[in-house]
């Protein structure tokens, strides 16, 4: 029995020790991507840099699918160190891009969307992390949802419907709430099915993955719910 609890305390330490990392790694990410995105707003040059070159807007868009698709696909293969980095990067890239924001909307209205998306989001976490169901099942489905919504936003882009952006938006609150709960159950899995002595280095690389994951789904879940209550500058 006394040998069962120590390696039950075992288990317990190391998997808070990984979810901690992890939610600390988004929150970095995060504050890293607020800060870029409101220093570019706020910096005349930088603002003219990205966007009075619609060319080079572009370019950092590819620069960040890159930098997800190596993280993602490439984590296993590459140490810690780097990966840390291109998520460090790929955040502060995150940031330029989404310094539009504070070019359209309201401060007090993108302050507000942000904790309302803060507080979805740890309800959705925690329902991902203390549920009992396994949410496996609804996962193709919100990623077919996530296809479907890049499609609909590519067609938008060129006939710039009003009333099908907020469609969009309101199925995408729908599918990142989702995604949410699903990540939080695929990281609480994680953190329980690694071994034991597992190496400090392949633990970082499991907690840059899950936090690009977590992020991903707040960045996207905050854009979508800005669509729906943010105030137009105009």
């Amino acid at each position: 029995m006394a040998q069962t609890s120590v390696a039950r305390s075992k288990t317990e330490v190391l998997v808070n020790d990984f979810v901690r990392s992890v939610y600390n790694w988004m929150a970095i990410g995060l504050c890293l991507t607020g800060f870029v995105a409101y220093y570019v707003s706020n910096n005349e040059a930088m603002r003219n840099l990205v966007f009075g070159n619609s060319m080079i807007f572009f370019v950092l868009i590819l620069a960040e699918l890159g930098l997800v698709f190596a993280i993602a696909g490439m984590v296993t293969r590459m140490s810690a160190g780097t990966a840390t980095s291109l998520f460090v990067i790929y955040a502060a890239l995150n940031g330029v891009t989404l310094s539009f924001i504070f070019l359209v909307y309201t401060q007090s209205s993108i302050v507000s969307t942000f904790f309302i998306c803060a507080g979805t989001f740890i309800a959705c976490s925690i329902y991902g992390w203390v549920t009992k169901r396994d949410l496996t099942s609804i996962g193709g489905f919100l990623m077919m949802g996530l296809i479907g919504i890049i499609i609909a936003s590519l067609v938008n882009m060129f006939i710039r419907s009003g009333a099908m952006s907020m469609i969009i938006s309101y199925i995408g609150v729908i599918v990142f709430v989702g995604l949410t709960a699903y990540d939080t159950q695929k990281l609480k899995n994680m953190a329980l099915t690694q071994p034991a002595g597992v190496d400090g280095a392949v633990v970082r690389k499991g907690a840059i993955l899950g936090a690009l994951s977590l992020y991903l789904d707040f960045i996207n879940l905050f854009l979508m719910l800005l669509r729906i209550f943010g105030q137009s500058r105009d």
